[in-house]
């Protein structure tokens, strides 16, 4: 029996990218870990200390176990990006784009694909897709970053949905575009919060459109994104289980048991559960959220609590690991909420790799982390993701 579970703890990043310059200068002073370990004495850690944090950060020295760090191969920092390039498919370079520009472009796209496009407003660059569905400017992620459809469930069924969204993304190369919804909103409610956020840039204020909660899904497609040549997709293929545990169930594209949930104590008790009771061959990919969270709050009383939450679980459960397991821990980004502003930071990622077999290793700093999404595949003999490089035989102990 082999199981691996990937943690992946959302945004924590340990010190700003040298080509940090090129994305955002004042990401060059982020240094997540090491910024709130000195804003908040209660941040105590231990476990991931041990793990390779104290060797990563503080020049300690080397753990028991693997270790090392990554760069980030997609540009700038994101949660979706960075999923996909962890499970194997670097996103290529994007383009800001906002719906005043490009607008026009997709209603003809949406058009000639046999669909209905309106427009609510004549000064406005958001339109209305088969009376169901409204197009607009992402106001949550960087200007320019992504364009939203949202959509009330009652009038346009969720995989109707992904269909207009697959023609917007063929016809805009933003990093991403996100197609979500629920039957507990209106199309009334969704376009009386239309708003415009910062000059130009007009979209659906999500959190007052009332799609969160129950009936609530989401469809995320980046650009350029070879998703199955991802991890979780190889997997489905080749029928092994694959539980997708936190935002990996959102961002994520595979199948298999997925808990879409956010509360990190409820994350990790639904990992100790599944992971307890799978007794064959099996992959957990989980993702802790509040961390990230709390960066954009700028909250990093809320961050630190929450990996004291994070370590205090892995210290009970690493002796609960049996002799084939292995658990891999990493990050996606940089959220610092120390520097002044809310948004996620170009930093590297520390990796470190637990298990009764995993040898005593430094691995480096890979060049992107879709060398885990290899890894992963290679672990379980499955055919190799579409970028990456395995480090599998570097970080196991010789039979």
């Amino acid at each position: 029996m082999a199981r691996l579970i990937l943690l992946v703890i959302d945004s924590f990043g340990i010190g700003a990218m040298e080509d940090c310059q090129e994305f955002n200068p004042a990401d060059c002073r982020a240094n997540t870990y090491k910024h709130i370990r000195e804003s908040v004495p209660s941040l105590k850690v231990p476990t991931m200390y041990q793990l390779g944090l104290g060797a990563l950060v503080d020049g300690l020295e080397a753990p028991l176990n693997a270790f090392g760090r990554s760069a980030l191969a997609h540009h700038g920092a994101d949660t979706y990006l960075g999923h996909q390039e962890i499970a194997g498919s670097c996103p290529k370079a994007s383009t800001k784009r906002l719906m005043k520009d490009i607008h026009g472009t997709l209603a003809e796209a949406l058009r000639k694909e046999g669909h209905h496009v309106s427009y609510p407003w004549k000064d406005r660059p958001v339109f209305v897709v088969d009376d169901a569905c409204v197009v607009g400017d992402n106001l949550e992620s960087a200007v320019g970053n992504i364009i939203n459809l949202c959509a009330d469930f009652n009038l346009m069924h969720f995989e109707q949905l992904k269909k207009v969204g697959r023609i917007v993304r063929q016809n805009v190369d933003t990093s991403r575009v996100i197609a979500f919804g629920s039957p507990r909103t209106s199309l009334e409610q969704i376009l009386s919060v239309v708003k415009e956020k910062n000059p130009g840039q007009w979209g659906v204020d999500a959190p007052k459109a009332k799609v969160y909660g129950e009936g609530y899904d989401v469809y995320h497609m980046g650009y350029g994104v070879n998703i199955d040549g991802q991890f979780p997709m190889i997997a489905a293929r080749e029928g092994l289980k694959v539980y997708r545990i936190g935002k990996t169930a959102d961002v994520l594209h595979g199948s298999g048991p997925a808990f879409p949930v956010v509360n990190t104590k409820k994350v990790l008790n639904i990992l100790e559960e599944t992971f307890q009771k799978e007794d064959g061959d099996a992959a957990f990919l989980v993702n802790v959220q509040e961390t990230d969270l709390a960066g954009h709050a700028e909250d990093p009383e809320w961050y630190a609590q929450t990996l004291n939450d994070t370590d205090s679980w892995l210290e009970g459960f690493l002796p609960k690991m049996e002799e084939s397991d292995m658990l891999i821990i990493m990050a996606d980004h940089g959220n610092d909420p120390t520097i002044g502003h809310s948004n996620h930071t170009r930093e590297y990622v520390p990796i470190m790799i637990y298990g009764r077999k995993v040898a005593r290793v430094n691995i480096g700093t890979r060049t992107t982390m879709a060398d885990i999404g290899a890894t992963m595949s290679d672990y379980f003999n499955l055919p190799p993701t579409d970028q990456g490089d395995s480090f599998l035989g570097q970080i196991m102990k010789k039979e």
